[in-house]
């Protein structure tokens, strides 16, 4: 299991970052595919019809944001804590994942950057 840590400037306040992960169309938007998300502790989510799908765990409005990733049964819980912090640029987005299966991590923090928060910052730069 490995754990993946990055941070990434985007062009905004935290409060539109936050607003941009958490609302179901604004997801939409920038995934470019079906989701299914509510911006509330317990429910799961779903992107990209089901290629990532977890639970949300905990939300802080503008500031963080919790969530448990499922990779399968066998998998321990892989958690993601995203967190915003105001810079003079807009947002700095610290992203932390942990319980990354081995096999995995190679194409999954490739598609994270190229897709999920590639598409995020894609979002806010047009």
């Amino acid at each position: 299991m490995k754990n993946f840590k990055k941070y990434y400037q985007i062009p905004a306040s935290p409060e539109e970052v936050y607003l941009a992960m958490t609302k179901a169309q604004s997801i939409k938007l920038w995934t470019g595919a079906e989701v299914e998300f509510t911006e509330e502790p317990g429910t799961e989510f779903s992107f990209w019809d089901g290629d990532i799908v977890g639970k949300n765990l905990e939300f802080e409005y503008g500031k963080k944001i919790v969530q448990q990733w499922y990779f399968g049964e066998e998998s321990e819980p892989s958690i993601v804590t995203i967190k915003l912090h105001e810079d003079k640029r807009g947002t700095s987005l610290e992203f932390v994942q942990t319980n990354i299966p081995d096999e995995d991590f190679d194409d999954f923090t490739q598609g994270l950057d190229e897709y999920y928060l590639g598409g995020l910052l894609d979002f806010f730069e047009d």
